[in-house]
């Protein structure tokens, strides 16, 4: 995923949220909606999310370090992982929170021209912000269905921003049902209800993120395609005449580790086998560009060794095939 696609779809969700907040605010102040006041601390939350987002791109850009000799990369994993805990607790507990205190405790809607003509306002806004956010992805995301995209995205600025325009429509959509149910009954509790619905969505959508952008942290292995790239790329059937194991390994979302034994004939020289290494690192960048960081072992292949393994199957990276003897 390109970071400067990333980024754009990111602006575009700041500039809207920012705006509808704003108006979600002065809605609030002339109509006492709770449903409002739940969607403007929601949008003010997505605003700070794309800051963090932002924020994390800007980091992960820095130099390798002796500290940190793979980089920060991860960087934009971490923040993402904020976004999810700022939607967690400032979005969906407070909406909750608000939902049961309005349906504890019921106010009149006054003014029930403003949380309407605002909610339309917002809906368009968000509407162009979830809009860029698809335009993006569709680029990447390939034959993938939109849950297979979010889940395997290794970068994740689209993913969060896609999660997050979406619930953010289908909150105002829930807010707006409140609040046109409590103009056509005079009770004030379906208000409260749909911030309440609000911060369960919310919640729900914060869960997601958080599960997502944790496995990112913990370190995932390159996509399945990627992975036979390498495969198909390190063996040129000459010196390099298999792969005997390999693991990879997501140093940042364009950053890839690739480390890997592989056999090569008993009596090539140190010199041939060298080169036979260079060769094929030359390879696997050929085939997979992120594919940066590569750590090439060599060794003579061995039936009996290769059993003593764990199965090739359930190995980081994929299976790999059986070398040529």
């Amino acid at each position: 995923m390109s970071a400067s696609g990333g980024a754009k779809a990111i602006v575009a969700a700041l500039v809207a949220n920012l705006a509808i907040a704003v108006a979600k605010f002065v809605a609030f102040l002339f109509s006492g909606s709770s449903s409002m006041l739940a969607e403007a601390v929601h949008s003010l939350a997505d605003s700070g999310n794309q800051f963090l987002l932002l924020i994390g791109g800007k980091k992960a850009q820095r130099e390798a370090t002796p500290q940190h000799p793979f980089g920060y990369g991860r960087e934009r994993y971490i923040y993402a992982f904020l976004v999810s805990i700022v939607l967690f607790s400032v979005g969906g507990m407070f909406a909750v929170y608000e939902g049961y205190e309005k349906i504890s405790h019921p106010h009149d809607l006054e003014h029930w021209y403003w949380p309407v003509g605002v909610l339309v306002f917002a809906i368009i806004a968000e509407g162009f912000s979830f809009r860029t956010a698809i335009k993006e992805s569709n680029a990447l995301r390939g034959k993938l269905s939109w849950g297979q995209f979010i889940k395997r995205a290794k970068a994740p600025e689209l993913p969060v921003v896609l999660l997050e325009d979406f619930g953010a429509l289908i909150g105002l959509v829930l807010a707006l049902f409140g609040v046109g149910l409590t103009i056509a009954t005079g009770d004030a509790v379906w208000d409260g209800i749909g911030t309440l619905c609000i911060g369960i969505l919310l919640i729900a959508i914060a869960i997601v993120l958080a599960l997502e952008t944790k496995s990112l942290l913990l370190g995932e292995a390159a996509g399945a395609d990627e992975v036979a790239k390498i495969e198909q790329a390190v063996v040129d059937g000459d010196t390099v005449t298999g792969l005997i194991h390999m693991r990879t390994l997501h140093l940042g979302p364009e950053e890839l580790l690739v480390a890997a034994k592989i056999s090569v004939q008993h009596d090539d020289t140190a010199t041939e086998i060298a080169r036979a290494i260079n060769d094929a690192e030359a390879r696997i960048r050929a085939a997979v560009p992120i594919a940066r960081v590569i750590y090439l072992e060599p060794d003579i292949y061995s039936e009996t060794e290769a059993a003593k393994g764990s199965d090739p199957d359930a190995r980081p990276g994929g299976p790999t095939p059986t070398p040529e003897h």
